[in-house]
């Protein structure tokens, strides 16, 4: 049986679709990595979603999406960008994701971390950008959970000089219960961004958050790097302190920082992995065992697929991972909060099904084809 699907020109081609998934399976808990899965939401497909309207989540299939990632070895990292964290999921609907999914957590044993930001205001001074993270950084500590100290618009917006970034970060730091990760977003993610740290030169920026690092080095968990620049993540970790450990966000070459060198490697805080947890997860068991060729086996070819979803603008790839997740059976719509699920265009999806499909991801082929053949139906795209 095969399915036509559309290219970029409206063109179909014919693909023909796998009848059996990968085989994966839980195992036993990491030893070699510390890994997260930055998890997407499920929106309530029957809520008002009109303009401006307060972001309304399915928190049943959004804990039991958490409990799936839970349940392969993988923590969560909670409410960041992958769950549209400024891109439909406002303040108010993040503040009540931390707190059931903490408590999820504690109950089942997992993992998690959750995003501290200042997103219930658009733009203020440093005092009022401090105070918006205080709130957030204490309801996270309250739920239990370790802080991700997020990038800020706002403190973008406000900062006039590397020193204001100085004084900000280390004002939080000296408060936080335990080590947090520190979070760099690059401007592909987030245009908001350009120039954090002070400078719009990497370098300098690069020198700006590791000062901020050696000033409290006992307060900081990790990093979380999300520059898309494997050269640049490799060079920053080898300048981190001892003990701070380097967390990859970079969706383009997660192997091979995974992996590693003689003179280190990374831990990983993805959203590719996300769709891609399961598989992941078995992969990282391998590499526990010291199989580094057997991991770069598994993983290698996930990164076609991660470069489809995050390509440019990539911003927009929390699209493709929720219709993966539509598509695998994790959730039964394929809406999103903020209308998102318009973000791409169904070319990119249909290659996004067809890269998937391929690597085995879907535990139920035949419900992910016919779900794809559904979505097909509705643009029109048939013979």
């Amino acid at each position: 049986m095969t399915i036509g699907l559309p290219d970029a020109q409206g063109r179909l081609r014919t693909y023909e679709p796998r009848t059996e998934p990968l085989a994966l399976s839980a195992g036993a808990p990491f030893t070699s990595r510390t890994v997260f899965s930055a998890a997407h939401v499920v929106a309530d497909p029957y809520a008002d979603t009109t303009p401006d309207s307060p972001a309304a989540v399915d928190w049943d299939a959004t804990l039991a999406f958490r409990r799936h990632l839970w349940s392969h070895g993988l923590g969560v990292a909670e409410a960041m960008d992958t769950a549209q964290r400024g891109m439909g999921l406002d303040w108010a609907g993040a503040a009540e994701l931390i707190r059931r999914s903490a408590a999820e957590a504690k109950a089942v044993g997992g993992r998690i971390a959750c995003g501290v930001g200042t997103d219930q205001i658009a733009s203020g001074t440093l005092a009022e950008v401090r105070a918006a993270y205080e709130e957030q950084l204490a309801l996270v500590e309250e739920s239990g959970a370790q802080a991700i100290l997020m990038a800020s618009r706002a403190l973008a917006a406000a900062a006039r000089s590397p020193e204001d970034y100085l004084e900000v970060y280390g004002h939080l730091l000296r408060q936080c219960a335990e080590p947090v990760i520190l979070h760099w977003l690059g401007p592909m993610f987030d245009p908001a961004l350009e120039g954090y740290w002070g400078s719009s030169d990497l370098d300098a920026a690069t020198d700006t958050f590791l000062e901020v690092i050696a000033a409290h080095p006992d307060k900081v968990d990790g990093i979380k790097v999300s520059l898309l620049d494997a050269g640049r993540e490799v060079a920053l970790r080898r300048r981190l302190p001892e003990g701070v450990r380097c967390y990859t966000g970079d969706d383009f070459h997660y192997p091979e920082l995974i992996a590693g060198d003689e003179q280190g490697f990374s831990h990983a805080l993805l959203g590719i992995f996300d769709p891609l947890g399961p598989l992941a997860a078995q992969a990282v068991r391998v590499l526990d065992t010291g199989d580094t060729a057997g991991f770069r086996a598994l993983l290698d070819p996930t990164v076609e697929l991660s470069r489809h979803l995050f390509q440019a603008p990539t911003r927009f790839y929390k699209t493709g991972v929720v219709f993966l997740a539509w598509l695998a059976g994790h959730q039964n719509h394929f809406a999103m909060v903020g209308g998102l699920q318009s973000a791409r265009s169904l070319p990119h999806l249909a290659r996004a099904y067809e890269l998937a499909d391929g690597l085995g991801l879907f535990p139920d082929p035949k419900l992910a084809e016919d779900r794809m053949r559904t979505l097909l139906h509705l643009y029109g795209a048939t013979p």
